[in-house]
């Protein structure tokens, strides 16, 4: 990406351990399973935010579910109104309790019906809080993350992981609701019916209760390598498709294809034994609650034999135990659910949790009118602390002078930028702008001073006038057509069907490289940061528009401190200073004229570019 304020990755020579591999899931994503209570306060605290709605579906919850519960009383009494013996049906009751049934079970369905609707709306609102949530943070979250975290990882938790949420919220949460509220009036209405028989429940109860546990307990570490699978998979595929011309290239797809099985195995392994591990449960608790209610059909015949029960009674308990065991029923078949939605809210509170960048300091002040004076004294930074890349680089820019960074891949070029800029902090050393400790700066009025062209475009869905004028308030169309034409890349936009309203998506795949690479030197143009840092950005154009837009690029670097990275030294001769950067530490400085003169690092670099042209 390369827009003033963006983050720019690390030179892929210099990023730590680990940074691009990330193992299953992605580093931070991957800890100690966090124990359940915890998860369910943290969700708690987005149903809560909500209060009112949540409130109203508990009404309609426990109201539906009262009114069904009066149902088998009054089919108990129904039953009994019909005495043994022809012709003393007292029809009379009979109507009365029917209807009553009736009328109960239709105000039922009707709140069961509006709840749904209810929770639908509620968990909408908790998972658009929660994903607004996990996006921000994105935009808090230092370089070091995604340096450390695969894009498809992060893609996953944002969409697949949080939609497990929504659903588990809207289905799930609703279920159990109405079990706890069934579950405990039926155990109050068959108390009142025959405590004798509900000794059966206590025998079989206690069973179902320490088998889901145990089962839950077994489930839930499954669902929570399935999500991290998933996610590494995502990374694989996205790696993937981003890089689709070039494994075309090389005849590389069979290779893919293969690293794609075995991911996908795994993908598909995980889910299985997370699926099948937890489909085991429902079943073994639904024996469990058929074997209570053969119990109490079995004791409850003997008792209404000896004349302790009447057979209305009997038909009430034997439908309240249906109630009752019913919902723990409920509850096991829905165990893989709940387990699977525990493992995905995890891995978005994690998220969420993640350590956002350090904040600036009480007394940071803000960089204003700055003349572009930097300087480096005695630096010294490694990605890993005990793994120093930089060693003592000292460095004098000059406003208004140009500096070329030159060297090797992996010497340590673009980490200098990122250092500059606060990507990340020094371990040792000073950084000053104008005499300014840059830690003592905000950073926003640090980044805004600089302007970036990168070698890696980045645009973004939207208009070209849109992506020019990114980095900059009320810009006019007369700017942007300015600043166009000083890129070369005006007449190619006025070539367009829409002009400057073309709209870009997906990184501007119908532009050639070297188009994005126009519309970025452009979006540049239009700022007026002091310092602006040039990491190899005309790479992705061709020699005869290099030298066409080598004006516009005088124009754009006259007045402001200039850092440019370069590969091709042909196009850094006149840099006011060149640093050849060897391992990490400044090998050799000088105009190109005096480091030709002596014969070093940079002459040989040289020399090996034009012996090979």
């Amino acid at each position: 990406m390369d827009a003033r304020g963006k983050t720019m990755r690390a030179n892929r020579g210099q990023r730590r351990p680990g940074g691009g591999g990330h193992g299953p899931g992605g580093g931070a994503f991957e800890r100690p399973t966090v124990k359940t209570t915890t998860i369910l306060r943290r969700l708690w605290k987005y149903l809560y935010s909500f209060k009112w709605l949540l409130l109203l579906a508990l009404i309609l919850g426990v109201g539906g579910n009262l009114l069904a519960l009066v149902g088998p009383k009054l089919s108990g009494y129904a039953i009994d109104a019909i005495a043994p013996g022809v012709g003393k049906v007292n029809f009379p009751d009979v109507y009365r309790y029917a209807l009553l049934m009736i009328v109960f079970y239709l105000i039922s369905s009707l709140f069961s019906y509006i709840l749904a609707g209810l929770m639908i709306r509620l968990s909408r609102n908790v998972v658009y809080s929660m994903r607004r949530d996990a996006f921000n943070k994105l935009a808090e979250l230092p370089v070091s993350f995604f340096d450390k975290h695969k894009t498809g990882d992060v893609i996953s938790i944002i969409s697949y992981d949080i939609d497990t949420v929504n659903a588990s919220l809207s289905n799930d949460l609703v279920q159990m609701l109405t079990s706890l509220i069934t579950v405990t009036g039926s155990f109050i209405m068959m108390m009142t019916i025959s405590p004798k028989l509900m000794l059966v429940f206590a025998f079989t109860v206690p069973i179902s209760i320490l088998f889901t546990r145990y089962r839950s307990k077994r489930v839930r570490p499954l669902f929570s390598m399935r999500s991290s699978k998933l996610g590494e998979m995502n990374g694989f595929v996205e790696e993937y498709t981003g890089g689709m011309k070039t494994t075309k290239a090389y005849g590389r797809e069979e290779v893919f294809v293969r690293r794609f099985d075995q991911k996908n195995e795994a993908a598909t392994e995980s889910n299985y034994q997370a699926e099948c591990f937890a489909s085991m449960t429902g079943p073994s608790v639904n024996f469990i609650n058929n074997l209570s209610l053969a119990l109490v059909s079995v004791f409850g015949a003997l008792m209404y034999m000896m004349g302790g029960i009447s057979l209305g009674s009997i038909s009430s308990f034997v439908l309240y135990s249906r109630k009752f065991s019913g919902p723990i029923n409920e509850f096991a078949n829905i165990i893989s659910e709940l387990q699977s939605a525990l493992a995905a809210a995890e891995r978005v509170l994690r998220l969420i949790d993640e350590k956002p960048e350090p904040p600036d300091a009480v007394d940071s002040l803000e960089l204003q009118d700055i003349c572009g004076d930097v300087k480096l004294s005695e630096v010294s930074f490694g990605y890993d602390p005990d793994k120093i890349i930089i060693q003592n680089l000292s460095l004098n820019a000059p406003p208004g002078s140009l500096i070329a960074i030159v060297g090797p891949t992996g010497a340590g070029k673009t980490t200098i930028i990122n250092l500059l800029m606060r990507f990340y902090d020094i371990q040792s050393g000073r950084i000053s702008i104008d005499g300014h400790d840059i830690r003592e700066l905000t950073r926003k009025s640090l980044r805004l001073s600089f302007t970036m062209v990168l070698q890696d475009t980045w645009l973004f869905h939207g208009t070209i006038f849109e992506n020019i004028a990114y980095g900059k308030d009320d810009v006019t169309l007369e700017d942007v057509m300015r600043c166009a034409r000083s890129a070369r890349i005006h007449n190619y936009i006025l070539s367009l069907p829409d002009g400057y309203n073309t709209v870009l998506s997906d990184n501007g795949v119908n532009l050639s490289k070297g188009q994005r690479q126009l519309l970025t030197i452009a979006r540049a143009m239009l700022l007026d940061s002091r310092i602006l840092v040039l990491d190899e950005a005309t790479s992705n154009v061709d020699t005869q528009t290099e030298r066409q837009i080598q004006s516009a690029m005088l124009s754009l670097m006259r007045g402001r401190t200039c850092f440019v990275i370069a590969h091709r030294l042909s196009t850094v001769q006149n840099a006011d200073r060149i640093l050849v950067v060897l391992d990490g530490s400044i090998a050799e400085q000088g105009s190109h004229d005096e480091l030709m003169r002596q014969g070093g690092v940079y002459s040989e670099l040289y020399n090996a570019q034009f012996e090979a042209i």
